[in-house]
């Protein structure tokens, strides 16, 4: 049984598993569209979600956190100018959209991960 999984391992060992969802999560803020995984994706997903509810109230202590998680100076200004046109949306601000595409080494399917735009 699989009650109480709350994250999905990828493969990774767990600092180096964050390291590669702070990364997605930085090139998605930065990018607005990721091509990767589909497990990575959503993961992926959970952070970016939560960094921007949490910008939409804009004040020090909600910056700090996201300098602790992106990183990149520019990734988390450009968050804080993101909230600002998802203010009021309730939530679901990323969309995952399978392809047609498989990655060569493995066969893993791959999706693309957006920002939604209004």
């Amino acid at each position: 049984m699989n009650h109480g999984i709350s994250l999905r391992k990828l493969g990774f060992y767990p600092s180096y598993r964050k390291s590669v969802l702070r990364n997605l999560a930085t090139s998605l803020i930065l990018n607005g569209r990721i091509e990767t995984t589909e497990a990575r994706a959503k993961e992926v997903r959970r952070i970016v979600d939560k960094l921007i509810t949490k910008a939409k109230e804009d004040n020090l202590n909600t910056r700090r956190y996201a300098h602790s998680v992106l990183f990149d100076k520019e990734a988390v200004y450009k968050l804080f100018e993101l909230a600002k046109e998802y203010k009021d949306r309730p939530g679901g601000y990323t969309r995952i959209l399978k392809l047609a595409k498989y990655r060569r080494g493995d066969g893993t399917p791959l999706v693309l991960i957006e920002l939604v735009k209004e």
